[in-house]
């Protein structure tokens, strides 16, 4: 069965402990979808957050894709990397 992570990104914004943390996350076995809200406090300008959706594609590597739904954005796990 799919997993499905949710987490939310806050005051703090995009450090390095939660990329630390999504990274772990990702690796878990199981885990094909991930969706992180960006909730007021972090950001409420479209061109930062495309800037925090770049850094996340960057840490998780090529087998990852996303799409910016409002202010979620929606990680995607594939078994082979992605161009």
């Amino acid at each position: 069965m799919a997993k499905l992570i949710n987490l939310q990104l806050g005051k703090n914004g995009l450090t390095q402990e939660f990329l630390d943390n999504l990274k772990k996350l990702a690796d878990g076995k199981g885990v094909e979808s991930i969706r992180v809200s960006v909730l007021k406090s972090a950001c409420r300008d479209r061109e930062e957050l495309q800037d925090i959706n770049a850094k996340m594609l960057e840490k998780l590597g090529e087998k990852f894709t996303s799409k910016i739904i409002g202010w979620t954005i929606a990680l995607r796990k594939w078994r082979k990397a992605r161009a």
